[in-house]
């Protein structure tokens, strides 16, 4: 017989925190996130990852692997270390917009470089951002470990817009 394991997480209403963002610059707005004063997009408790640290051009996650993040072959699935990778270089890229400027994700490629598990310990984002123009920003971010060991590692082309 299966036994089933339960989570519970809860979220606030993602729109209060989009609206709030419309009239901010993209580092007040992450800031605001950070200190708990604005409502975090919810897919940071769906997939249960947090900031760490927020400043122009480099926000940081923090990434406790857990069974319930777990492919069928008993490690991370790709999509979460995906996520947050997206997520990391997304919020990196928009630490650094003005006011009613925004962001979307033009292009991803990803490397998995090291296997992640529940015995993997806490990992850490690290992005570069690698040019920015008006119009399009490259950017690389790793999931490492205290260490320095990289599990993965991504490249992407995001497009700046205007709100």
């Amino acid at each position: 017989m299966i036994e089933y394991r339960q989570r519970n997480y809860s979220w606030e209403d993602p729109l209060k925190g989009i609206n709030q963002a419309k009239n901010i610059t993209g580092l007040e707005y992450l800031k605001g996130i950070f200190a708990g004063s604005i409502a975090a997009p919810p897919i940071f408790n769906t997939v249960d990852f947090k900031v760490i640290s927020v400043e122009k051009g480099q926000v940081i996650f923090e990434f406790h692997p857990k069974e319930f993040h777990y492919n069928p072959v008993g490690s991370v699935h790709g999509g979460i270390v995906t996520t947050i990778l997206d997520s990391a270089i997304g919020c990196s890229l928009l630490s650094t917009l003005p006011v009613k400027t925004t962001f979307t994700t033009l292009d991803l490629k990803i490397n998995f470089v090291a296997k992640i598990n529940t015995k993997t310990p806490v990992l850490k984002t690290h992005t570069k951002i690698i040019h920015q123009g008006k119009t399009t920003a490259l950017l690389e971010a790793d999931l490492i470990d205290n260490n320095g060991k990289v599990y993965a590692h991504t490249v992407s082309t995001c497009m700046i817009l205007p709100i």
